[in-house]
């Protein structure tokens, strides 16, 4: 009997950085790593590589020639493009790594940096993006389309940011349990904000009344003490 081997699917990883010698580093120690890379040097490649391209994640310098890497996010976000993208940047203050994961970001890694997070951060937003997850989600008259980032209830198409996106895809995947504050914050922005930060309660109060349509009752609760819960109409 033939032994049946096992096919193993390389991660492609897109890098966009400027910096040749820091791409170089970057590029072969994720190479040894057992992934494939695929560098541009500016950002209008960059723009071009994420939304003709099919990568697993992609690595982003901000500051680019051509197109900063703000812009490059914002443009792909807009047109649909959901690859997860760790931001990688000199720019460390708190207000430009809010706005930078609050554009489309999912992680944000500031230089210099070691090159043993960056794998591991790489691999945690590897390890939640799963190709076997749906790319819909139902939960009653409440519709999210993964791919297009668009969002309906009862049939009246919802705008919504790109955190508020996440943060609600989240809730839905969730839907039925309560989630702390802790928890959305690990899985939602993705980073180490201080416990006693507010931004959580502001983002959930500005989705649950864009959630509010006719037809349609409050679908986020908040449990005192526990969490949020999003909850199935009846």
């Amino acid at each position: 009997m033939a032994r049946q081997e096992r096919v193993i699917r390389v991660m492609n990883i897109l890098l966009v950085e400027d910096d040749s010698r820091l791409a170089a580093f970057i590029t072969k120690g994720l190479t040894e790593s057992g992934y494939a890379v695929t560098h541009v040097g500016n950002g209008e490649d960059g723009y071009h590589e994420l939304t003709t391209g099919e990568y697993d994640v992609a690595i982003l310098d901000l500051m680019l020639p051509k197109l900063d890497g703000l812009h490059v996010i914002e443009q792909a976000r807009g047109q649909g493009v959901d690859t997860p993208i760790l931001i990688l940047s000199a720019k460390r203050t708190v207000d430009e790594r809010i706005q930078g994961l609050q554009t489309g970001g999912d992680d944000y890694l500031v230089k210099p940096f070691d090159f043993g997070e960056l794998l591991a951060r790489l691999q945690a937003i590897l390890r939640r993006g799963s190709p076997s997850q749906p790319s819909h989600l139902a939960v009653g008259a409440l519709r999210l389309d993964l791919l297009r980032r668009k969002v309906e209830r009862n049939g009246k198409e919802i705008a919504l940011h790109a955190r508020e996106f996440s943060l609600l895809e989240y809730l839905m995947r969730n839907a039925g349990k309560v989630v702390s504050k802790t928890a959305i914050l690990q899985h939602v922005w993705g980073y180490d904000f201080d416990p006693s930060t507010n931004v959580v309660e502001t983002r959930m109060c500005r989705l649950r009344d864009k959630l509010i349509v006719k037809g349609c009752k409050p679908c986020i609760r908040t449990i005192r003490g526990f969490g949020y819960v999003l909850e199935e109409e009846e």
